[in-house]
This record gives C-alpha cells, structure tokens and sequence, in this order.
C-alpha cells in the first residue's frame, strides 16, 4: 500500500527523484508512473522506496508490485518546466533589498527563485505567470531563475549596480513655522531614487524627486528648533542639513501707540520670536522701512494712513497677533477768543477747532503758552507777555502742527 509520494509533480522530461512512502514494500518488483515503469527505484525499507520518474505527461498514478499483488495508486503530475521572460526592474543596488517582479509560464508550484547561485531574500508566487522576489546583495550581471516541480526556468539578466550615498548641500528657505505645511527645495548630488525624506525623525508631509540634484519636500510639523533634514536612496542615508523651526511671532507693543497721519513715525515693537522677519504691517500697509534688532524687538517706520489700524509681523514662523496703532489727524483751529489782550501774561484765550484731544503745546509767535484741554474741539491757554502788535497761533499735537490763527496784544493808552 502506497500512503504518499514526495514531491507530487515532476519534470515532463523525467529524473524526478521521489519518495514513496507506505507498507510491505520489501520484495517490491516494479515501481510504475501510469504505463511507465520507473527508470530506478530502490527499496529503503518494508515502508519506503525511492524512485526516479520516467518521461510522462498530464496526472498519472504511481503503484509499487510486489509478489503478493499491486498496491493502490497515488497521483503525480507532470508539469511543464517554468520559463521566464522579464524582470523588473532588471537593476539594483549591491546591497540587495531590491523588490523585482518575474514574469513568464508555469510559476505555480515555485519553490525557489536564484540570483545567479543566491537565493532570494524572500519571493510570492502571485500567479502562474508572476513572482515577486527581493534580490539578495550581490555584484556584477546575474542570472535570475526559478525552480518548481517542472524544473528550473531560463534566466533573465539582473545587474547589481554601486549606488552614490546622496549627498545634501542646502536647503531654501532654511526655516519654517512649527505647524509645518511649507515647501523646501533640497540641493545635492545622487537624489535619484530618494525613496524618504525626513525632518528629524519626522517624515515629510510630500515630497518629489525633481532631479539627481534637487528635490521639494513639505515639512511636517515640528518642535520649535533646529533639526536635520536627510534622504534615504538606494545608496544609503545622506548627510543632514540643519532646518530650524520656528515659532509663531506674537506681539506686545508698540511705542509710541499713535503717530500722523501722513506717516514717518518710528515705533518700536517688543514680542518673542521676531528674528527673521519678512514684513510689518500696519493694517494692510507694509511698514516704510524696518529693522530686527532682536528675537524680542523691531524698529518700524509707519507709513501714511488714518482711524486705528493694527500692526503685525511676519516672520517664517507665521503672522503675529496685533497691536493697535492710532492715526491721529493734523489738528486744525477755526477761531479763538479773544482776538486781543494786554501786553502782560494772564488773558485767558479760547482756542476752537477739532483734532485738539492730543494737544502736546499751544504757542503765540514762538513763546508757549500753559493751556488746558478741554475737549477735542476746545482748548483754553494763558497769553503770554510780549511786545504790542499780531502773533500767530497755533498748536501742536502727534498729529502735528495745525493752522495759525492771529491774537493781537494792544499797548495800554498813554496821557
């Protein structure tokens, strides 16, 4: 009695070795694949018998004859011996790793896939007429082929290649906000094939091979800092360039909080990270000029505009808060009262106009005069002395200096 047969398939050519395993096999005197005897057998043991099977085709049943009659079939194919007609892709790195895809006949039933006398790190029979393999290291051009129970195919050339490490030299720009989401280009050498890109230890978000020298990548989000970007090819891990991720900006102050309308102010702004400042705004102007003069300061000179705007910075690292700065308007007088006085200090005169709320000085000719603000249409001040005949009158405020009004001073009459 036969119970099983190792391997089941063989080569339509014969020279198949297979086992027999069973009972009472001791004085077998014929092993038959179908019609065919076997072209040897030997006799191990009363439970085993070798043999070599003969040129066949389709399924046959393998049956062992003994003096006490025929044992029960068991079954053995013939396969048809694999072929091969691609690989791909047909090149890879010395180090192996490489995921390659066989196509050709007859690869059902596989058990091993060589390159050249090394096998496979690993393969996956997908169907009868695909495999993927992962190419042991190796050197040179090698011969790829597969073994199955039909034999051992034709090879297809595989050529192991030495692949540069990439090398980074710069990255643009070198900084970014924390929450990431900006693009840098990375410059180098051997960035064909980068297959990651990572901030730290931070994959990028996305990134494109634009050529063996450049690549784009979208930086992840990150910890306020420094960090390495590196790219991983064939070739191996390159060299990191430093990539500094900056927080956002915020602001909390500005002095002075109010200025002309015509502009030309200097104000000084304090906040935290300020350092790499691209623009100051107020409102929707940019700033006339400015200057980083720390992570915690910046010189601005505001430029012309009007109500309340709110100043920004931008910085690599986002748009800041705002603070407010106020546009006062040039103050402008339509009468006083009186329009005369004595020689002496001490008449009280009554300016009226509008923009006076800011009112810094009240001057008659070129003398200042103490003054009381009282609205920002009414300002009281005290006539100083001075010689008979017209001055001119006129205040000043952050907004500037407004028009002149006449006050006249009148000698006492004489006897």
């Amino acid at each position: 009695m036969i119970s099983s047969v190792n391997p089941a398939a063989g080569s339509p050519g014969g020279g198949t070795p297979v086992t027999l395993t069973g009972s009472n096999f001791t004085q077998a005197m014929a092993v038959r694949f179908g019609p065919n005897f076997a072209l040897s057998y030997t006799v191990v043991s009363a439970t085993q018998i070798t043999a070599v099977a003969p040129p066949g085709s389709g399924t046959v049943q393998i049956t062992v004859t003994t003096p006490a009659g025929t044992s029960n079939g068991v079954a053995f194919g013939y396969a048809a011996a694999p072929t091969l007609t691609a690989v791909s892709p047909a090149s890879g790195p010395a180090t192996g790793g490489t995921t390659v895809t066989l196509t050709g006949t007859n690869l059902l039933g596989t058990t091993a896939v060589r390159f050249g006398a090394v096998n496979a790190t690993s393969f996956t029979v997908v169907s009868a007429t695909q495999i993927t393999a992962v190419a042991p290291a190796g050197s040179g051009t090698v011969q790829v082929t597969v073994s199955g129970p039909g034999g051992t195919s034709n090879g297809v050339s595989y050529a192991y290649v030495v692949v540069a490490v990439p090398v980074l030299t710069s990255v643009s720009p070198g900084q970014g906000p924390v929450g990431g989401g900006n693009t840098v280009t990375l410059s180098g050498s051997g960035l064909t094939g980068v297959t990651a890109v990572t901030f730290g230890s931070t994959p990028a978000l996305s990134f494109t091979v634009v050529s063996a020298t450049q690549i784009t990548a979208v930086a992840p989000p990150g910890a306020a800092g420094p960090v390495q970007i590196t790219v991983t090819g064939p070739g191996g891990t390159s060299n990191g360039v430093t990539y500094f991720y900056v927080g956002v900006p915020t602001l909390t102050g500005a002095s002075p909080a109010q200025g002309p309308t015509a502009g030309g102010t200097t104000v000084t702004l304090t906040g935290t990270n300020l350092l790499g400042a691209t623009a100051v705004r107020f409102g929707a102007v940019n700033a006339s000029s400015f200057t980083v003069v720390s992570a915690t300061q910046i010189t601005a000179v505001a430029p012309s505009g009007s109500g309340t705007a709110q100043i920004t910075v931008v910085t690599p690292g986002g748009t800041s808060n705002g603070v407010s700065y106020t546009y006062v308007p040039t103050p402008v007088l339509t009468s006083l009262s009186p329009t005369q006085g004595p020689l002496d200090a001490g008449t009280t005169v009554t300016l009226f106009g509008s923009g006076l709320t800011a009112t810094s000085s009240v001057v008659f000719g070129s003398t200042p005069a103490s003054f009381t603000v009282v609205s920002d249409t009414w300002v009281t001040a005290i006539a100083p002395s001075g010689p008979a005949g017209p001055v001119n009158v006129h205040v000043i405020t952050v907004g500037g200096s407004s028009n002149s009004l006449v006050y006249t001073r009148v000698a006492p009459p004489g006897i």
